[in-house]
């Protein structure tokens, strides 16, 4: 019997040879376009971040770090500006021979905001509950002195008449400022013109920042 050896040769398809090529153009057309849509994103964050900058900056917000931070002009402007309204209020209240002067400059320099509107709301309330403490102080010095019960009560005392003024706690925490300033620092004289001087010191505080908004008004950003 014969025997035969049959080669069988099996067909080796296209797509054999195709595939891998087609895979392997796929896989780096793919690498390629991840590495555009990387780029774009670094682009697009580059983007952002020198808007938000350039947004701080002309808001007067100062990027922490820079060497050239402190030389900003609108922070050179608010600076003088914010110096000139406290000298000037601590020089009217020596000129009124005030015991305290100092008060007078320190409320200017609360006061002080870069806008009308602002300094007005801020002056209202503060004005309000100075009025409240100087009042509640002059009564309750010239009746109890300093004790610490009857501080106590008149802090609370004045809560309830910021509330019955339609006041906010803007003006209550001012209140309770001056009612420990009037009751509880030792001085000599009687309570009722340590509170009137106390009211006077603020109130000068209060027109000297008033005044400065509007004479020498602090330019706004547009945002």
């Amino acid at each position: 019997m014969e025997r035969r050896e049959v080669e069988i040769s099996w067909p080796t398809p296209r797509s054999a040879f195709i595939c891998p090529s087609f895979f392997g153009a796929k896989v780096l057309e793919g690498k390629k376009n991840g590495l555009a849509r990387t780029g774009f994103y670094i682009q697009e964050t580059r983007v952002l971040m020198l808007r938000r900058l350039t947004l701080t900056t002309r808001n007067g917000a100062l990027p922490t770090g820079g060497s050239q931070a402190w030389a900003s002009w609108p922070l050179v402007v608010h600076s003088a500006r914010t110096a000139t309204a406290a000298v000037v209020s601590l020089i009217v209240a020596r000129l009124f021979r005030l015991a305290e002067a100092y008060w007078a400059p320190i409320t200017t320099l609360v006061i002080t905001q870069s806008s009308l509107g602002a300094a007005l709301s801020v002056s209202c309330e503060r004005f309000m509950g100075t009025v409240l403490g100087a009042a509640v102080g002059a009564i309750v010095g010239s009746f109890f002195g300093p004790n610490i019960l009857i501080f106590s009560a008149g802090v609370f005392i004045l809560g309830l008449l910021s509330a019955a003024a339609n006041s906010n706690r803007n003006a209550f925490r001012f209140a309770g400022v001056t009612l420990a300033v009037v009751q509880l620092v030792p001085r000599v004289g009687p309570p009722w013109r340590i509170a009137f001087h106390r009211f006077a010191e603020v109130s000068i505080g209060l027109m000297v920042a008033l005044i400065l908004s509007v004479v020498w008004p602090e330019q706004e950003e547009v945002r």
